[in-house]
């Protein structure tokens, strides 16, 4: 069977690259990148006593001053097979030549030809002068403006006197007799390509730690890394109910916060939603055996609505009680004539629904019926003494007993003297017949007068303040405990 050639060649041997061919591919290859003025990764060969031996990718092995790569303790902390980042000064056919920022050594030609290439030079500011600063670059004055010191806003522009920084000159003319300087642009560099990397690697879940910039009523701001702010909304700050940031956060509080969302902008930074409450254990996770229904337990009003008010009976529990289970005594119109907001109430739990994470509770239960033992203390035709509590439209509103109430009527009252009346003020002790006790209606209806004898003047209001002594006081007493008691 004869074969297609071109069905073959495959299975011809390769002709194989020169030695040659791959020297010029390996050094053309990385070549591109090796220009003044770019800023690459190299791998450190070698140290010398005054020199640091570098490895370019390519045949021609770099060089860089030692001193160029000490700390700021003055320190030189790398190794061999260690990588740097550093600035490519020149490039010659048997050398090339690194710095982190060419040194203060240099000279006028030099400075012209490191404004060329964009690479940093080191100066050291020794003044402040009108709109900026002034720079020595080896006893050649710069100008840096003060908005390009620094990424940020200046307030101390003091604290830069007699510091040494990296600059980038971004004028030079008058042969070296006008130069301005930023370290603004240098700073912006490195932040930028932090930003890529971090960007790069966010995403949602990640847990990073963060600064806290700025409080707004709708959340915080928080920064991840310079450049890089993300939003805590109010909602995601605290398991428990958060009425305003800065009772929970203030400015500067370091802590650690999850991504929950990165939304992408078009040519700008992504808007990125955190949450801290998310990092802590959510409460209503171990809740199961640590409360149940009919406990009776201590909470704070978080907040009021006209269905009722939520108590937070503990950290990120809340529980609703509803506008009917406030009270036994009085009936609830408004909310905010009974609870408040920041007030400390005992509750009775009626409800936990664990998987809708809802609480049912009351207050009235927790205080107890004050009408359940009403019908062996009250009894038709009793005389007894009570307080004025107010006057409505009907007649008088008098409490018998801590969270009894009953009513007596004008027409109870103006068949009487007419300074009778005139003489009902809420707080006076009056002393009144109990004429009906309607416990299906809770509602007890009372008389001045014994309607057998008519002795009437026997249930005058007593005029001297010492006669109100005893029972105003037992009275005023008993509510005193009860709302103590709620509190």
């Amino acid at each position: 069977m004869t074969q297609n050639p071109e069905e073959d060649c495959s299975t011809l041997p390769q002709e194989e690259p020169t030695f040659a061919d791959m020297l010029e591919s390996y050094s053309t290859k990385i070549s591109g990148n090796i220009k003044p003025g770019n800023k690459i990764s190299v791998r450190i060969i070698a140290v010398g006593k005054d020199s640091v031996f570098l490895d370019t990718g390519t045949q021609i092995d770099g060089v860089a001053d030692k001193t160029a790569l000490l700390d700021s303790k003055g320190e030189f902390s790398y190794k061999a097979g260690d990588s740097v980042e550093l600035y490519v000064v020149s490039v010659k056919d048997d050398e090339i030549l690194f710095s982190k920022a060419l040194s203060s050594s240099i000279d006028n030609s030099q400075l012209k030809e490191a404004y060329q290439n964009a690479i940093p030079v080191q100066g050291k500011v020794t003044a402040q002068c009108k709109g900026g600063f002034n720079v020595d670059i080896n006893s050649t004055r710069a100008f840096c403006p003060v908005s390009q010191i620094d990424i940020s806003y200046v307030e101390n522009p003091e604290i830069f006197i007699g510091k040494t920084f990296d600059f980038l000159i971004l004028e030079f003319s008058d042969k070296g007799k006008n130069i301005v300087v930023s370290r603004r642009e240098l700073l912006k560099q490195d932040q930028d390509e932090k930003k890529k990397i971090f960007l790069d690697k966010l995403s949602v879940d990640s847990i990073v730690t963060g600064r806290v910039t700025k409080i707004m009523p709708y959340g915080a701001f928080v920064e991840l890394i310079p450049g890089i702010k993300g939003l805590v909304p109010i909602s995601e700050i605290s398991w428990s109910h958060v009425e305003k940031p800065e009772d929970v956060l203030k400015t500067d509080d370091c802590l650690q916060v999850i991504v929950t969302a990165v939304q992408p902008v078009k040519d700008g930074e992504p808007k990125i939603s955190l949450s801290i409450k998310k990092i802590l254990e959510n409460p209503w996770d171990t809740i199961v055996g640590k409360i149940k229904a009919g406990d009776k337990v201590k909470g704070r009003i978080t907040r009021t609505a006209p269905f009722g008010a939520f108590v937070e009976i503990a950290p990120g529990i809340d529980g609703l009680v509803h506008v009917s289970e406030i009270s036994y005594a009085k009936r609830v119109n408004r909310i905010e004539d009974f609870l408040s907001a920041g007030e400390t109430v005992h509750v009775l739990i009626k409800e936990i629904d664990v998987l809708k994470k809802r609480i049912s509770l009351s207050i009235k239960d927790a205080e107890g019926d004050p009408w359940a033992d009403v019908p062996e203390k009250f009894k038709c035709g009793q005389a007894m003494e009570g307080i004025i509590q107010k006057k409505e439209k009907w007649g008088f509103l008098v409490t018998l007993e801590p969270g009894i109430y009953g009513s007596l009527p004008f027409s109870e009252i103006r068949s009487q003297p007419k300074s009778l009346e005139s003489s009902l003020k809420p707080g006076r002790v009056i002393t009144v017949i109990i004429d009906e006790v309607n416990l299906h209606e809770k509602k007890i209806m009372l008389s001045l007068t014994d309607r057998e004898n008519d002795n009437w003047k026997d249930h005058l209001p007593l005029k001297n303040d010492r006669d109100f002594g005893i029972l105003s006081d037992k009275l005023k007493e008993a509510l005193k405990n009860t709302k103590h008691k709620q509190d």
